[in-house]
């Protein structure tokens, strides 16, 4: 069923891309309307068995009929590729996903929220410090213990980046645990937590709808008329 998600998809990525005003797409600059060539049915197998676990649905039937990655959602969907024998994500953030625990269910909650918050209110501040370097040395501690809270690598067990919005905001694809399937925002380079992605309902938004809505949006901007 999700395999005719994508019937003419590729297609129409293609000729956004060869519009008259594709350039203008955000993003595209980054990922040049280029998609990579499918997965071949052994080639997901390979991959999911490396990695241990299936991927949702809506995303391996992409890679099977659409592309490995390239043109999509801000600067392009992350592709996986094999290196040196081994399937891996690329782009920038894609080495925050720990491929070892995809099998892993996706954390239902982050940081107990009364920590984040006294971490938050234990910030140092430039101005109470007479010594500049002292401030440097105490904000170095800060963001240490603020990094090994919010950027727990079991806060992402389970999931995927597959997108950089820039700014080190990122969206990543949650693989295993009940939120299987769903986009999820990382802000947390701005003190927030992950959050999922909702459509206008209120719904958690899917890999399918994530990538589609972008589409209708780039081509709205990408045929239009100069």
């Amino acid at each position: 069923m999700s395999d005719q998600l994508w019937v003419g998809v590729r297609e129409r990525v293609e000729a956004a891309g060869a519009g008259p005003c594709g350039s203008e797409v955000f993003g595209a600059a980054g990922h040049r309307w280029i998609v990579e060539d499918p997965l071949t049915r052994d080639e997901l197998a390979e991959l999911e068995a490396q990695v241990g676990v299936r991927l949702p649905e809506e995303y391996r039937s992409f890679l099977r009929h659409v592309g490995a990655g390239g043109a999509g959602p801000a600067y392009g969907l992350f592709p996986v590729r094999r290196v040196g024998g081994r399937w891996r994500w690329e782009g920038d953030g894609a080495d925050l996903a720990d491929l070892s625990r995809l099998a892993e269910p996706f954390p239902e909650r982050g940081p107990d929220a009364e920590l984040i918050d006294d971490l938050l209110a234990r910030r140092p501040e430039e101005e109470d410090f007479d010594d500049i370097e002292d401030f440097d040395d105490a904000f170095e501690a800060w963001d240490e213990r603020w990094a090994d809270v919010v950027f727990a690598p079991e806060r992402t067990a389970g999931a995927l980046v597959i997108s950089h919005l820039g700014c080190a905001q990122r969206e990543w694809l949650i693989v295993t645990g009940a939120h299987r399937g769903t986009i999820w925002s990382d802000c947390r380079v701005d003190d927030m937590d992950l959050a999922p992605l909702l459509d206008g309902d209120g719904r958690p938004v899917t890999f399918a709808r994530w990538y589609t809505d972008w589409l209708e949006k780039a081509e709205r901007t990408a045929l239009a008329t100069p």
